[in-house]
């Protein structure tokens, strides 16, 4: 089964770099919606979904996912200067989802991703889980992960994003023809975001962390 391969992209803190500690399951709790930013600043986000607007508390643990404020984080880092704010790469018109959670009527965004597209205006689903630990096996539809001291196994399928350095110019150069396979194995170390339902945990992405050499 063909799925979709992408460059390792990083998550990033809003004004740092935020690095997932050890292996274990985590419940990221909380709801997804999609939709195009009307209005943004370092400390709150609104969005236009459908024929709702919502508005977001933006804080320091707040993730954003976008490759080039990885670098430009890391690079701060190093060289002891200001870090990332989420208005250098979210502007007004963005299409983005957004993983917040709700407490006393005050929606705190999670996770920020900027997309292709504002979606359909659906109303806001429930948040996909993420479980961290070390790969067991991997095939063409399923992948078992050693995490906390549990082996949890995930269904793969087409619209399962794998994400992985060097995955994109590889699947180029392939013609388009890999698999998860050819990117995961045993051994990694890897973060799977998944839907968990009716007892099934189905991956919607794959993040590879850290190659076993």
């Amino acid at each position: 089964m063909t799925v979709r391969l992408r460059g390792l992209v990083g998550v990033v803190g809003v004004t740092a770099i935020t690095v997932v500690g050890a292996a274990n399951l985590v419940n990221a709790q909380g709801k997804e919606v999609q939709g195009a930013v009307t209005a943004i600043s370092d400390a709150s986000m609104t969005i236009a979904s459908g024929s709702r607007s919502m508005t977001f508390v933006i804080d320091k643990s707040t993730k954003l996912e976008v490759k080039a404020a990885a670098r430009k984080s890391r690079d701060a880092k190093a060289t002891d200067t200001p870090g990332v704010t989420i208005t250098e790469y979210v502007k007004p018109g963005t299409p983005v989802v957004v993983r917040y959670e709700e407490a006393n009527g005050v929606n705190r965004a999670l996770y920020v991703r900027p997309v292709s597209s504002a979606g359909d205006g659906s109303a806001p689903s429930e948040a996909a889980k993420i479980a961290d630990g070390t790969v067991k096996a991997v095939s063409l539809s399923q992948l078992t992960l050693e995490s906390g001291g549990k082996d949890l196994t995930f269904a793969i399928n087409g619209d399962t994003d794998v994400l992985a350095r060097g995955a994109s110019k590889t699947t180029k150069a392939a013609g388009g023809k890999t698999t998860i396979a050819d990117f995961v194995h045993n051994g990694d170390q890897v973060s799977i975001t998944y839907l968990d339902k009716a007892g099934t945990m189905t991956a919607s992405q794959v993040r590879v962390r850290l190659v076993k050499k």
